[in-house]
């Protein structure tokens, strides 16, 4: 009798065990032919990029506390509205309200040369100059390098930043994480020297005529100095004419200021969870963008695109199991106040989120995905490969997620960048350049997807 039992639980055991791989089998084909509806839905009939067309050239920058901001805010409310979410809402967020005011000029003279005209702009927050500003430059490649500085050869000139990019490195991310303390602490560092100004070299790769803005940032300790970008081309200029004349005047003229506060919103729109409602995947972009250009590839293209992931998922017909939500965030180019508050909101009301994604590399062609989260939910994710490679999505590695999500870290199990090539990024990245033109249609589309198949699969299986 006993080994007719241990026949049958050894017959069981090996049942299971061929059942187990045919489940999966079953399971990873269900999932690749509903990865393909998602593809087709997207390439073939996608609505991100006529989104974005109007977002650009019918509302155009959109800086926080700017009546464009506030178009899109409706724009995003309404939009989602008629995509068929479950639940369109707004979260108030006050946000700061810098403005650039008249164009800015610059111009220097070296030697018994002709003036030059500078291509310059303000960096986001930067005290105006209160008319015209001249002083003499001391140019700088390092914090050592200025640390070192005689008193009397920074006190009452302009520090000039010029560290450039390394382009030895494979990932511009990197070379701009190498040389954007300039932009971010230069304005502080140089006024502690008694300097009268910042100039800092764009963070680009790119040489051109086209000045990158981007925030800095004050010290209310320390004076605050007026702070300007130079193109590429300028700083090179620049850097060239003080080897021939140490003592050129440089000449600065910027009206841009900070005024009080104000109030705009966060955008959500959310889709409940059919099995598992109390369980959250964040999905966004930052709708706010700088105020040169349109804000195409930053991040309109990531507003889009997550808006476009929850369409994909209804028009699919694969409504998710988890509750997602797309979120347009208000102000992350110059305080990141709406994923703060979204984040904040949150934990006020125990929300348990699983996950949350953000696009705001641009929408170039995908590549997949970086993970914050532990050891073994990077392998989870990265057990999905196999799915998304088909579509150029497959490439998951550890990696940052995001500033809008950030403040989710501790709340949500992954925190999710979306990664494509970003090879031509920073050459628009905070410029007149970055407008509508410059987005590919396809590439646009398939990041959505990408996005969308994603979701798709953490809703189903969860972490």
């Amino acid at each position: 009798m006993l080994h007719h039992l241990r026949s049958a639980a050894a017959g069981l055991l090996l049942a299971a065990a061929l059942t187990v791989p045919a489940q999966a089998q079953t399971a990873a084909k269900t999932d690749s032919l509903n990865l393909r509806k998602i593809y087709d839905e997207a390439l073939l009939r996608g609505q991100s990029y006529d989104n974005l067309r109007y977002l650009c050239q019918h509302i155009g920058a959109r800086l926080s506390g700017s009546p464009q901001a506030e178009q899109a805010v409706q724009w995003g409310k309404q939009t989602m509205e008629k995509l068929g979410f479950d639940r369109v809402y707004l979260q108030e967020v006050m946000v700061p309200h810098w403005v650039r005011g008249a164009k800015e000029k610059a111009s220097f003279k070296a030697g018994k040369g002709k003036n030059q005209d500078v291509a310059v702009c303000a960096l986001g927050g930067s005290v105006g100059t209160g008319g015209k500003l001249k002083a003499k430059v001391v140019e700088v490649r390092s914090w050592d390098e200025l640390a070192k500085l005689p008193a009397d050869q920074v006190k009452g000139r302009f520090v000039f930043f010029n560290r450039a990019f390394d382009d030895k490195l494979i990932e511009p991310g990197a070379a701009y994480g190498g040389a954007v303390d300039q932009r971010g602490r230069g304005p502080v560092e140089a006024a502690k020297r008694g300097a009268v100004g910042a100039l800092v070299r764009s963070m680009t790769s790119a040489k051109d005529d086209f000045p990158h803005t981007g925030t800095t940032r004050y010290d209310d300790q320390v004076t605050k100095v007026p702070a300007a970008a130079l193109s590429t081309l300028a700083a090179d200029r620049l850097s060239a004419a003080l080897k021939q004349d140490k003592d050129l005047e440089f000449e600065l003229e910027m009206a841009c200021q900070t005024l009080p506060d104000v109030k705009s919103y966060n955008v959500v729109g959310e889709i409940k969870g059919s099995k598992f409602p109390d369980e959250i995947i964040t999905v966004g972009g930052h709708l706010d963008s700088w105020d040169l250009a349109q804000g195409a590839h930053d991040d309109g293209t990531g507003c889009v695109q997550s808006m476009e992931a929850l369409r994909l998922l209804l028009a699919s017909g694969l409504r998710p199991e988890r509750t997602v939500r797309a979120v347009l965030f208000m102000n992350e180019e110059n305080g990141n106040r709406g994923g703060t508050k979204y984040a904040e909101l949150a934990k006020a009301a125990g929300e348990k989120h699983l996950a949350a994604i953000e696009s705001d590399g641009g929408g170039f062609t995908p590549r997949g995905f970086g993970v914050e989260g532990s050891p073994a939910v990077v392998a989870k994710l990265q057990q999905w490969r196999p799915l998304l490679a088909p579509y150029h999505a497959g490439d998951i590695a550890p990696g940052h997620g995001g500033t809008d999500i950030g403040p989710l870290k501790g709340q949500a199990q992954a925190l999710i960048g979306y990664d494509c090539d970003s090879q031509r990024y920073f050459d628009i990245h905070h410029t007149a350049a970055d407008t509508f033109d410059k987005v590919h249609r396809r590439e646009l589309e398939l990041g959505g997807a990408g996005m969308a198949s994603l979701i798709y699969l953490l809703s189903k299986y969860g972490l």
